[in-house]
């Protein structure tokens, strides 16, 4: 059976690793995955991420990102996720809505009726099968972070805004736990990865 999982987290926490590890465990277990990201996944979706997180336009209103992040789903969702479920595929997705309760609305403190509302238009009531948010306080992903590439547009927040966004994704898995968990992904990679497993099995995404 068809399922939506999504991969959530602050900069730095691993999601990158983790996203092959997960579609090799969905693949050992016969699942056609199709894996994907936000924002992104189609053309129009590139492209609004290219505008997004670069510096073009550093001072982007809050609202502008926000209905540009929606755009960009709308568009994910009409010719990439829906289509791969209806076809019987599982769909990994690199964030996905909760990014945006935790980034525009955590980050940004937009209010999250507002983001309610465009997620209940733009989804109706397709929702993720299982949200897996890698967590780890924000020095360590800043500090693992920092050995990457230049940091994009969003990167570039200071630590209390990625405080903010890691409080909203710690809020949204108390709120939702039947579909939402934490991972500890301040531990080594196969620690963190024994917890994937484990919270695979017990959402029922793969058998033990």
């Amino acid at each position: 059976m068809a399922k939506f999982i999504t991969l959530e987290g602050i900069e730095g926490v691993g999601k990158t690793s983790n996203l092959r590890f997960i579609r090799e465990i969905l693949e050992s277990a016969g699942a056609t995955c199709v894996v994907t990201r936000e924002p992104g996944g189609t053309r129009l979706g590139e492209s609004l991420r290219s505008l997004l997180l670069s510096h073009s336009d550093d001072n982007m209103s809050p609202d502008a990102e926000l209905l540009m992040m929606f755009a960009a789903r709308a568009e994910h969702l009409t010719k990439v996720i829906k289509p791969a479920l209806e076809s019987n595929k599982t769909v990994l997705c690199d964030r996905f809505t909760e990014a945006t309760y935790a980034y525009q609305g955590g980050g940004r403190l937009l209010d999250a009726d507002k983001i309610s509302e465009l997620e209940d238009w733009v989804q109706g009531d397709l929702r993720p099968d299982l949200t897996l948010i890698l967590d780890a306080p924000v020095e360590i992903g800043r500090a693992r972070a920092g050995s990457r590439s230049e940091p994009d547009r969003i990167e570039k927040e200071h630590d209390d805004f990625f405080q903010r966004v890691r409080e909203a994704y710690i809020e949204l898995a108390k709120r939702y736990p039947h579909r939402i968990c934490l991972i500890d992904a301040s531990l080594g990679i196969n620690e963190v990865q024994q917890q994937i497993r484990e919270k695979l099995i017990d959402y029922d995404i793969v058998a033990s």
